[in-house]
């Protein structure tokens, strides 16, 4: 005899096998730590939120929430300003750009 299975129809919403958006969402980090605002001066943390190339992190890789994003995003600003972060990080090695940009301008035969 056939089993009578009381199971109801698995959606395709309800698995989770693997997907990369699947998990919960990190928490804060200045929540976290109970940090009310974000201080320019602090670079060293601020370091955290920059990438590679120098450019501010988005809310969906730091984990921060809006308002701290924003506080970020400012202080980030203003320590650029005073000359504490740069604007933009070199790669170390290279003096061309990704295209070999500028590969002309120093030569002196012409």
């Amino acid at each position: 005899m056939a089993k009578a299975r009381n199971k109801r129809p698995v959606r395709r919403r309800d698995t989770k096998a693997g997907r990369p958006g699947s998990g919960r969402r990190k928490p804060c980090p200045y929540c976290k730590d109970k940090i009310e605002q974000a201080d320019y001066k602090d670079v060293e943390t601020l370091r955290k939120f920059i990438s590679e190339k120098g450019k501010i992190r988005s809310r969906r890789i730091t984990g921060a929430c809006r308002r701290h994003q924003s506080q970020i995003a400012r202080a980030v600003k203003r320590a650029r300003e005073i000359a504490l972060l740069p604007y933009v990080n070199e790669a170390a090695g290279r003096e061309d750009g990704p295209r070999g940009r500028g590969r002309d301008r120093d030569r002196d035969d012409r």
